[in-house]
């Protein structure tokens, strides 16, 4: 090859490379990041995460980029290693749909009809519109389909200059013989998986050897080596995603490049067997653009449906390769671990699914320290006080890492539903964070009655343990519906914390009645009104999560003009909860 036909052909090699990314960018964005929560919430059969990979897949055109955000489902705790497999193996298929899309830049033919339907004409059409609806369109939206469109164009003008620049190389011994030894299959293996990991992609490795197929200098005894090589040199970049990522993501990672290369040499054992005693005469047949899109679909289904019965052997071969190390025995007995997965930062949808699954995490530690700290009041155990500062630093951990999280989310192009929910994230943070503050100090309560050796009287006791049943049922009935998105359970929150207001109040006035009477002392009366705070503190922070709920989904965030509002009117509704907890808890 001449210099000018080496440039060409590389410029032909990035042409090609940028359209494959600008069209696959269009594709995701046009989705509106619907994709990718598919693929998490209806993964959880080997058949369908199968199916949903294929398709995710072939709509993307990148097996890598599945399989990178399949890891990051498992890392985050989304996902379990199992589910992740069966979407790889789909991935694996998906990806060969591109070279079928490549195939368009090679229909040609004689006539008016066939000339209207050629490449250039082909390329020059998509070209012009995809250009006129990326400037012309004022909906994002429709400019992604630009986006799609000009990613084509530029895909198929790469391939015809990828075509034109080794078109000569048919008659060239040097690449003939060059052909010819990869005919060998381990050699030919080797150079496709080489070949593809330094590309970074197979659909761009398929396309270059569709480029070489037209010298006619390709036949099938050396294509299907090279096809195979790409299907395992695919796994490189997802290997790259195991850097940072915890066991059962690294398991995840490590499943690509042991289902392809396991399918490519049960695929090339069974074959090579065959064809020494049938000794097939396709073998020499010359490969064109067509067939190696067909071989290449062919190779992948073979492996999906020889691997697809096995995702248990595949799982075990994983876990053998990564084993768990007694350093993360130990870690994940000492504490739980915050996922929040910096891979799903680009695709807001899994970002905020993930954010949702890991406040609802948070609120629960809160809720289970508050119940802690209420059960150790009247019955002091110092374990459970060391548990209950436990959470409580968990809990501030959470805080910390969502709110770093969600701030980096919210640099991001969002839809508006989306920017809503990370709304009433950032606000139900600090809320969730001060109801395990409150719990801290109603353990310091507890804490100190027991060092001070303090008894409360029968009645003032007994009022503790009612108000304790009440903050109990809103911190429970708060975090339910904020982890299940239930309004109609967020709008029973407010009438509880209005009478525990209420029922605050009269505990306080009950407790100045005792002390004027002499029941109770002093210093029975500083730890009893620390307590009777705390708790209606921590009702106030749920309202404030209810609220917040049912705000934003009414497209407002007026919490205070809500409360006015709902306070002033005093629904039938509202009442009819408020005398039904006035029966369950009373004094």
């Amino acid at each position: 090859m001449s210099i000018s036909q080496i440039i060409s052909l590389l410029s032909g090699v990035a042409l090609f490379l940028f359209g494959m990314s600008l069209m696959g960018d269009g594709l995701k964005k046009f989705s509106g990041s619907r994709l990718e929560p598919i693929l998490y919430r209806l993964s959880n059969t080997i058949p369908r995460g199968v199916l949903l990979g294929t398709g995710v897949t072939a709509v993307i055109q990148s097996s890598s980029a599945t399989a990178v955000m399949t890891v990051g489902f498992v890392n985050s705790g989304m996902m379990k290693v199992r589910q992740g497999i069966g979407i790889i193996l789909g991935a694996i298929l998906g990806t060969s749909i591109t070279g079928w899309v490549i195939c368009l830049s090679y229909i040609e033919g004689a006539g008016p009809m066939a000339e209207i339907i050629s490449t250039s004409t082909l390329t020059g059409l998509v070209a012009v519109a995809g250009i006129i609806i990326r400037m012309a369109a004022k909906k994002q939206t429709t400019r992604y389909v630009g986006d799609i469109m000009m990613g084509f164009a530029v895909l198929m003008f790469g391939m015809s200059t990828m075509s034109g620049a080794v078109s000569g190389l048919g008659s060239s011994p040097t690449f003939i013989s060059l052909i010819t030894t990869m005919s060998t299959p381990l050699l030919g293996m080797l150079v496709g998986a080489l070949f593809t990991a330094v590309l970074q992609s197979a659909s761009a490795a398929v396309g270059i050897v569709q480029a070489l197929s037209v010298t006619g200098a390709i036949h099938f005894d050396s294509a299907l080596p090279l096809l195979m090589g790409i299907s395992i040199g695919a796994s490189v970049p997802v290997l790259f995603s195991a850097i940072g990522a915890n066991r059962e993501g690294r398991r995840t990672a490590f499943s690509y490049p042991v289902a392809t290369t396991l399918g490519a040499a049960i695929v090339a054992a069974i074959f090579y067997i065959i064809a020494a005693i049938v000794r097939p005469g396709f073998m020499s047949m010359e490969m064109d653009p067509f067939s190696i899109a067909f071989v290449n679909t062919l190779l992948r289904l073979a492996i999906l449906l020889i691997l697809m019965p096995f995702t248990d052997v595949l799982e075990a071969i994983v876990k053998t390769l990564v084993p768990v190390l007694p350093s993360e025995e130990t870690t994940e007995k000492a504490s739980p671990e915050i996922r929040l997965e910096e891979r799903f930062i680009p695709h807001p949808a899994l970002a905020i699914a993930q954010c949702r699954m890991v406040i609802g995490q948070m609120a629960e530690a809160s809720e289970r320290a508050l119940n802690i700290s209420l059960g150790i009041l009247l019955s002091y155990r110092e374990e459970d006080e060391a548990t209950v500062k436990k959470l409580e630093e968990e809990v501030d951990a959470y805080e910390d890492s969502l709110g770093t999280y969600l701030v980096k989310i919210t640099g991001r192009e969002m839809k508006k539903a989306q920017r809503d929910e990370a709304s009433l994230f950032l606000h139900t943070l600090s809320d969730f964070e001060r109801m395990s503050d409150h719990a801290l100090n109603l353990a310091g309560n507890a804490h100190e009655i027991q060092q001070k050796s303090l008894e409360f009287s029968a009645q003032a006791a007994h009022e503790l343990e009612v108000l304790s049943s009440a903050v109990s049922q809103v911190a429970s009935m708060t975090v339910t519906s904020f982890r299940e998105r239930d309004l109609a359970l967020a709008s029973r929150v407010e009438p509880l914390v209005d009478f525990i207001n209420d029922l605050c109040t009269q505990m306080k006035n009950n407790h100045v009645s005792r002390l004027q009477a002499g029941i109770c002392t002093i210093t029975q009366g500083f730890v009893f009104n620390d307590i009777v705070t705390n708790c209606e503190r921590i009702a106030d922070h749920c309202s404030n999560v209810a609220v917040a709920m049912i705000e934003l989904s009414g497209d407002t965030f007026q919490t205070h003009e809500y409360l006015h509002v709902f306070r002033r009117e005093q629904t039938e509704r509202f009442q009819e909860a408020y005398n039904e907890y006035a029966e369950r808890f009373t004094i």
